[in-house]
């Protein structure tokens, strides 16, 4: 990241010149989503919209693109009661598709291409994972999944404009390494789909954008340096007395990167995921589930970062196209407060180590086991089924409110102003030192969740602004145990599973009411934010107007 505008104003942060640096927000980049089929309805619409006006993201990724229940690739008629009659050539057909992107494109936002899965009549192997049974396996024919790739980008080219389609990304499938749910080949087939993909799209157009390998999380084992997943290689993990300090390494980056050098093949960015969290087997076969430290994230991405700059791609983007505190869209911290504030720190720690570090993902309205159980019942969503805001939903809208430009970074939050007009903002958090460094870790009720709010101690956060112009309204928001806790208020109404409309209501309200204040500069031009937080607390301070 380079410093590269002008200085502004001359503002003073706690009495001190600050040496202002960019502030990239990684955070508001891109966010995930469930299935694209998911895309077609009204309430995933409008919940889309919604966060997208308060939160900002620029880009939306999904599985399922090709899937059969959005008609893409035909090699039959299709039938209800009659006889299913055979084409004599594929038919390409993107009316669901193109609902999906126009719609996403009306909200200013992009689609970050996930290009998969395999439609049932190409795929060797189907219905390998989800309750929609996707269809996660090489084509039985490359030959026609290129052109299934080909005529995709050609109609997107077609009905957007070559200038916008240059804009997006374009991914090749999603976690390849998880066999044989994701992928049903060997890490050498999905490097051959890799490199007819990423040819197919480059005869199109030289000047769009192709990436991968798209692989899960960090593992500190070699049960994926093989053509498939070895389970033996594991057993050291689950045993580990202290995972924290075994060598957690990318997934198939390394080789990917390798082997596309090798066949001297584009890659314009690296992708991965970077969950908190590993499951290794025992040697008695039993899934161990694992938390890492609550810095995981940064110093993965620090080696990750690292390893593409000394690379043949040094060039090449880095995007983290799914991250979350856990990959379980069944564990109830993503319901709490404490996933809020787990979120707004490692944001804050992260910002310039990525082009984009996907939130998985802004809704509940998400079906790969099936709909959720209950309106709040862990899902990954910044918003519930109902639509319902999150705590989570507020820390990215707290987020997204900061500047561009970094005035004050501290172990608990940074003071920010806008490269455009100037105006400060500030978030801080407390992210609770009894937690001693560790990660909020996974929950399979909301109520095993509650004992972390006892967590603590509280934290005095005081910073003086200088250099403002006197009078200066600011507007401060608070987000704790006891406002805009949502997850909570509904435990306390005995955790109903199908929700009145009065009780939707009430939530609703719940959720909205943070604590507000109002905070005005000096005659002499200085802001003085001091106040106490509570443990798991989120503060943000922005100028009004």
């Amino acid at each position: 990241m380079t410093n590269d505008l002008p200085p502004g104003p001359h503002y003073r942060i706690d009495g001190d010149v600050p040496e202002e640096t960019a502030f990239p927000h990684v955070w508001a980049e891109c966010v995930g989503a469930g299935r694209a089929n998911e895309a077609l309805r009204a309430d995933w619409q409008r919940q889309f919209g919604e966060v997208v006006d308060a939160c900002g993201f620029r880009y939306l990724r999904f599985h399922g693109l090709f899937h059969d229940d959005m008609f893409v690739y035909r090699e039959s008629y299709g039938h209800g009661f009659g006889r299913n009659t055979p084409l004599p050539e594929p038919v390409y057909t993107f009316s669901y598709v193109d609902k999906v992107f126009d719609f996403i494109l009306e909200t200013g936002a992009r689609p970050f291409v996930e290009l998969g899965f395999m439609p049932r009549e190409l795929a060797t192997a189907t219905e390998t994972v989800f309750w929609w049974g996707a269809h996660c396996s090489p084509p039985k024919d490359m030959a026609r999944w290129v052109e299934l790739v080909t005529r995709a980008v050609e109609h997107w080219i077609d009905r957007y404009g070559l200038a916008e389609v240059r804009e997006w990304r374009f991914e090749v499938w999603n976690e390849p390494n998880l066999v044989p749910h994701f992928w049903t080949g060997t890490k050498t087939e999905y490097f051959e789909l890799y490199e007819q993909t990423v040819t197919a799209i480059r005869k199109i157009d030289a000047g769009l954008k192709v990436g991968g390998p798209a692989t899960s999380v960090f593992v500190p084992d070699e049960r994926y340096s093989g053509e498939s997943e070895d389970r033996s290689a594991m057993h050291a993990t689950a045993s580990a007395s202290d995972v924290d300090y075994l060598d957690w390494r990318p997934v198939w980056v390394e080789d990917f990167i390798d082997w596309c050098a090798k066949r001297e093949l584009p890659v314009d960015f690296i992708s991965t995921h970077l969950y908190p969290t590993d499951f290794a087997y025992g040697a008695d076969g039993e899934a161990v589930h694992i938390a890492r430290y609550a810095d995981a994230t940064f110093d993965d991405l620090t080696l990750l970062r690292d390893l593409v700059a000394n690379s043949a791609y040094p060039d090449a983007e880095i995007h983290i196209t799914e991250w979350s505190t856990s990959p379980s869209a069944r564990d109830f911290i993503h319901d709490t407060l404490f996933a809020a504030t787990y979120i707004t720190r490692a944001y804050l720690k992260c910002a310039t180590l990525a082009d984009s570090i996907s939130y998985w993902t802004f809704t509940d309205v998400f079906e790969e086991g099936g709909a959720g159980l209950g309106p709040f019942h862990g899902g990954f969503g910044l918003v519930n089924e109902n639509g319902i805001p999150k705590p989570t939903f507020h820390a990215f809208r707290m987020l997204e409110r900061l500047g561009d430009r970094l005035l004050l970074a501290t172990a608990d939050g940074v003071v920010t102003r806008d490269s455009r007009t100037s105006a400060v903002s500030a978030l801080f958090f407390n992210y609770p030192d009894e937690m001693a460094g560790k990660s909020v870790g996974s929950a399979g009720s909301y109520a095993a969740t509650r004992s972390l709010a006892d967590r603590g101690p509280a934290r005095r956060v005081r910073h003086s602004v200088g250099g403002l112009a006197p009078g200066t309204p600011f507007l401060a928001e608070v987000l704790d145990w006891e406002h805009g806790n949502v997850a909570e208020a509904w435990y306390q109404l005995g955790s109903p599973l199908n929700l009145s409309r009065a009780q939707s209501e009430y939530l609703r309200g719940v959720a909205g009411s943070l604590r507000r204040f109002t905070l005005t500069a000096s005659t002499g031009g200085t802001l003085e934010i001091d106040t106490d937080l509570p443990p798991w607390a989120v503060l943000s301070v922005r100028q009004a107007g």
